[in-house]
C-alpha cells in the first residue's frame, strides 16, 4: 500500500497548465484489453460520501504540505513529520502540550533543510526519503535522541548519488536526449521529484518526476536500477505500489497507468491505462480493501 502526498494547495503541475486541487473518489475504468477483475485492488469499492480533515494546525510553513509517514517507523515514535514548499523538513509530537517548553519545542522542530521544495516523504526503519523539486532526492538519517529536542537528521546521500552519476557519465549509451541539443544520464531526473513510494519490503524505492520518468532505487546503497522514460504524455505526479507487485502511476495527462516487473523480466512493462478522468491525477492511494482512491485536480 503506498500513501501518498496530500497537497493543500494543489502545487502539482502540468507543463501546460495549474490547477486547483478537488478531492473525488472515483472508480477507474480499464481498457477493453484488462478486464477490472484481474486488478483486485480496484473492484468493489465502497461508498465514500465525504472527506474529513485533521484540523491540527502547525506554525512556521507558509506553504505547508502535509505528508504522513510511511510505513511507520519506530525510530519516529510518537510524531509526525511534516515537510513544505520552503524546503525544510519539521517533526511534532502527537502528544497533547503541557508545558511552555513543549510549545518552545513545537517552534524549534526543524529536522532538515534541503535545496528545493519538498514534494514527498517516506521513511523506512531510520531512513528518510525526500523528493524535491530541484530534481534531487535526498536521504537522512534519522536520530532517534528523545532526550535531545533540538535534533537534526542527517544526509546520508542525495540521488543519484556520486559513484552512480560518474559511472553512467563515462559510457555514451547511458546518455538520454532530454531537449534539444542537451543530454543526461538515465539515472538522473531532469525535472520536480514529484512522489516516492516504498516496496512492502523496503528493498526499492519508486519515484516519479514531472520529466515522465519512472526510476527505480536500491535501497541498500541507493543505486538506480531502472528508468522507464515517457511513462506518461505529461508530468507525473502520483505513483502507489501494491502488495501484488503493480505499480500505479497518475499524471497531468489525465491518465492512470499500471506498470509491473514479472519474474525473470528485467525491466517494468505497462499492463493497463485507466482513462476515464477529464483533468489531471494529482495523488494516488491503493487501500488494504481492494479500492482506489484518486485525487484530481480540476
Amino acid at each position: 500500500m503506498g500513501i501518498m502526498p496530500c497537497h493543500s494547495n494543489c502545487d502539482c503541475q502540468s507543463h501546460s497548465a495549474r490547477f486547483q486541487s478537488d478531492l473525488s473518489y472515483t472508480v477507474p475504468y480499464l481498457s477493453a484489453k484488462s478486464p477490472l477483475s484481474s486488478f483486485p485492488h480496484l473492484t468493489n469499492p465502497p461508498e465514500i460520501k465525504q472527506c474529513f480533515h485533521h484540523p491540527l494546525s502547525l506554525p512556521h510553513h507558509s506553504k505547508r504540505t502535509t505528508i504522513p509517514m510511511y510505513p511507520p517507523s519506530p525510530f519516529l515514535g510518537n510524531s509526525y513529520t511534516w515537510a513544505s514548499s520552503d524546503r525544510e523538513i519539521r517533526s511534532w509530537d502527537c502528544n497533547p502540550l503541557t508545558s511552555q517548553l513543549d510549545q518552545d519545542i513545537i517552534n524549534n522542530n526543524k529536522v532538515a533543510v534541503g535545496k528545493g521544495a519538498v514534494k514527498s516523504l517516506v521513511v523506512l526503519a531510520d531512513k528518510l526519503f525526500s523528493a524535491h523539486q530541484d530534481h534531487k532526492i535526498r536521504v537522512w538519517k534519522i536520530n532517534n535522541q528523545e532526550h535531545d529536542h533540538q535534533q537534526k537528521y542527517t544526509r546520508l546521500a542525495t540521488l543519484p548519488t556520486l559513484g552512480d552519476r560518474a559511472f553512467k557519465l563515462l559510457m555514451p549509451k547511458n546518455h538520454v536526449q532530454i531537449r534539444r541539443h542537451k543530454t543526461s544520464t538515465w539515472v538522473h531526473h531532469v525535472d520536480t521529484v514529484s512522489a516516492l513510494a516504498l516496496t512492502t519490503d523496503g528493498t526499492l524505492l519508486y519515484s516519479v518526476s514531472w520529466d515522465r520518468t519512472i526510476k527505480i532505487w536500491r535501497t541498500s546503497d541507493f543505486k538506480c536500477l531502472e528508468s522507464i522514460t515517457n511513462a506518461h504524455d505529461d508530468a507525473i505526479n502520483a505513483v502507489a505500489l501494491s502488495d501484488d507487485g503493480h505499480v500505479y502511476t497518475g499524471s497531468a495527462d489525465k491518465k492512470i497507468k499500471v506498470w509491473r516487473k514479472n519474474n525473470g523480466e528485467k525491466k517494468h512493462s505497462l499492463v493497463s491505462t485507466l482513462e476515464k478522468h477529464k483533468s489531471g491525477i494529482n495523488a494516488l492511494a491503493l487501500s488494504t480493501g481492494r479500492f482506489c482512491i484518486v485525487l484530481r485536480c480540476m
